[in-house]
Protein backbone atom coordinates (compact mmCIF):
# COMPACT_ATOMS: atom_id res chain seq x y z
CA UNK A 1 0.00 0.00 0.00
CA UNK A 2 3.20 2.58 1.02
CA UNK A 3 4.45 1.96 -2.62
CA UNK A 4 1.50 2.36 -4.24
CA UNK A 5 1.06 6.09 -2.51
CA UNK A 6 4.67 6.72 -3.01
CA UNK A 7 3.96 5.65 -6.93
CA UNK A 8 0.68 8.12 -7.05
CA UNK A 9 2.60 10.71 -4.93
CA UNK A 10 5.55 11.08 -7.70
CA UNK A 11 3.28 10.74 -10.54
CA UNK A 12 0.76 14.15 -9.04
CA UNK A 13 4.82 15.74 -8.44
CA UNK A 14 5.51 15.34 -12.10
CA UNK A 15 1.89 15.88 -13.55
CA UNK A 16 2.36 19.42 -11.70
CA UNK A 17 6.04 20.11 -13.25
CA UNK A 18 5.22 19.38 -16.72
CA UNK A 19 1.97 21.04 -16.56
CA UNK A 20 3.78 24.67 -15.02
CA UNK A 21 6.60 24.36 -18.32
CA UNK A 22 3.52 23.86 -20.38
CA UNK A 23 1.74 26.93 -19.13
CA UNK A 24 4.72 28.52 -18.53
CA UNK A 25 5.47 28.56 -22.39
CA UNK A 26 2.28 29.11 -23.50
CA UNK A 27 1.81 32.41 -21.41
CA UNK A 28 5.43 33.31 -22.92
CA UNK A 29 4.60 33.00 -26.08
CA UNK A 30 0.94 34.81 -25.70
CA UNK A 31 2.90 37.68 -23.47
CA UNK A 32 0.70 37.10 -20.48
CA UNK A 33 1.84 36.66 -16.83
CA UNK A 34 3.85 33.60 -16.21
CA UNK A 35 2.73 33.60 -12.58
CA UNK A 36 -0.17 30.97 -12.37
CA UNK A 37 2.92 28.42 -14.35
CA UNK A 38 5.26 29.64 -11.71
CA UNK A 39 3.31 28.65 -8.37
CA UNK A 40 2.77 25.22 -10.28
CA UNK A 41 6.90 24.72 -10.39
CA UNK A 42 7.45 26.17 -6.94
CA UNK A 43 4.33 23.78 -5.67
CA UNK A 44 5.95 20.76 -7.03
CA UNK A 45 9.35 21.66 -5.77
CA UNK A 46 8.04 21.71 -2.91
CA UNK A 47 6.35 18.58 -2.86
CA UNK A 48 9.76 16.81 -4.09
CA UNK A 49 11.52 18.24 -0.98
CA UNK A 50 8.93 17.15 1.42
CA UNK A 51 8.73 13.68 -0.18
CA UNK A 52 11.75 13.20 0.31
CA UNK A 53 11.92 14.26 3.63
CA UNK A 54 9.17 11.97 4.26
CA UNK A 55 11.42 8.78 2.54
CA UNK A 56 13.78 9.52 4.83
CA UNK A 57 12.16 9.50 8.16
CA UNK A 58 10.24 6.00 6.86
CA UNK A 59 13.23 4.71 6.34
CA UNK A 60 15.30 6.08 9.53
CA UNK A 61 12.05 4.47 11.31
CA UNK A 62 12.35 0.92 9.73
Amino acid sequence: MLFFLLILYGLATVGLFVAGIIMMIVAASNNTPLKPGLKLLIASVIMVIIGFGACAVILANS
